[in-house]
């Protein structure tokens, strides 16, 4: 991942010092405002943000600081985000802004999540910029990633919108804390949403994260009752959120509200930002939750973060055989004819071509 400024080539416009008006939010009494946005809900009173550092109230009006200036740019295999199911073996021009509406303690990219706009120089950048960007570059799709697009949706959304028109897809990658109407909003704009289910307990999610469990699945089943392409990453702590009862559960509720074709990553924890006192995720536990998944019915459960593992590698659900073959974020083969399995016929769901 780079800054921005590195990698725009001459596509900022000029500032005229007016940040850009906000949706999602409604007035209240005495000047303060209350964003709509996400299940925070945050009143805000005149000149100050909410819990995402990034919309502001000025004159009682909600507007969004992150509108127009990435800090990050990148392009990366779209298997990075990760998306599996989803033109595997492109590639993917990733954005960010700052801001994120979790404190998660485990944060990866907390130097970007977990900033505000002051705190990192950015250039101000047009949402059309990302579509000529991602053509140039050979880049399929556009994602935003690395810090929490839920928190620069209209600016997400512009770039998606402006996007579909040059033919370039657009995917998200986010905590999935967002109320019915952005979702909704987002859903017709965004080709696929991959959804970080942080754990499968209200408490967890209060405590390492700053957030409520139930919105969350509310926003996977709105997603997938929406025809958007889903798929789910659980990052495994150690001692947090690896009992075993608890993933079983998680399964059973993924097959009974998603259905079972809905990709699920287990991803190997690293000690990084508050949780460094804290192991590497054993092994033995992501293979565990996998086959506690599979034996739940669930079709696609992967493991992520372990260099070589054969769980990175799709297997038709039919004839058991490998039809994607993966080294990391490398794809060595792909044995389909469009979206079916070469050896035996049957077809995968997914989205595996670009006209799709």
């Amino acid at each position: 991942m780079i800054a921005a400024g590195a990698a725009l080539g001459g596509a900022a416009f000029a500032d005229d010092g007016e940040p850009h008006p906000a949706e999602y939010w409604e007035k209240l009494e005495g000047g303060r405002v209350r964003c709509t946005l996400c299940p925070h809900r945050c009143r805000i009173s005149d000149g100050r943000r909410g819990a995402c550092r990034v919309r502001e109230n000025r004159g009682g009006i909600l507007y969004s600081l992150s509108w127009g200036k990435p800090c990050a740019l990148h392009v990366d295999p779209i298997e990075k985000k990760p998306f599996y199911h989803f033109l595997p073996g492109s590639i993917s021009l990733s954005m960010s802004t700052v801001g994120c509406n979790m404190i998660c303690h485990f944060c990866q990219n907390w130097q970007i999540a977990q900033s505000s706009p002051e705190d990192i120089d950015t250039e101000n950048v047009s949402p059309g910029f990302f579509a000529k960007k991602a053509v140039r570059s050979g880049a399929s799709s556009i994602a935003f990633t690395y810090g929490e697009p839920v928190v620069f949706i209209e600016y997400a959304m512009d770039i998606a919108a402006a996007a579909r028109e040059s033919g370039v897809k657009s995917v998200v990658v986010t905590n999935g804390y967002l109320e019915r109407e952005p979702l909704a909003d987002l859903c017709s704009t965004v080709d696929a949403i991959k959804v970080d289910l942080k754990a499968f307990e209200d408490g967890y999610y209060r405590k390492i994260c700053g957030a409520r469990l139930d919105p969350v699945l509310r926003s996977l089943a709105e997603i997938r009752s929406r025809g958007v392409w889903l798929e789910i990453v659980y990052l495994m702590v150690p001692t947090l959120n690896d009992d075993a009862e608890t993933i079983g559960r998680m399964a059973a509720w993924i097959k009974a509200e998603l259905g079972p074709d809905v990709p699920v990553h287990f991803s190997r924890f690293h000690p990084a930002y508050r949780l460094s006192d804290l192991p590497p995720t054993p092994v033995s536990s992501l293979e565990a939750a996998r086959k506690r998944c599979l034996d739940a019915g669930l079709n696609y459960v992967y493991i992520g973060n372990v260099a070589g593992h054969d769980a990175n590698s799709t297997f038709c659900i039919s004839c058991s055989k490998k039809i994607i073959d993966r080294s990391g974020y490398t794809i060595r083969s792909i044995e389909m004819d469009g979206d079916r399995c070469r050896f035996c016929g049957t077809a995968q769901p997914g989205v595996w071509r670009k006209d799709s």
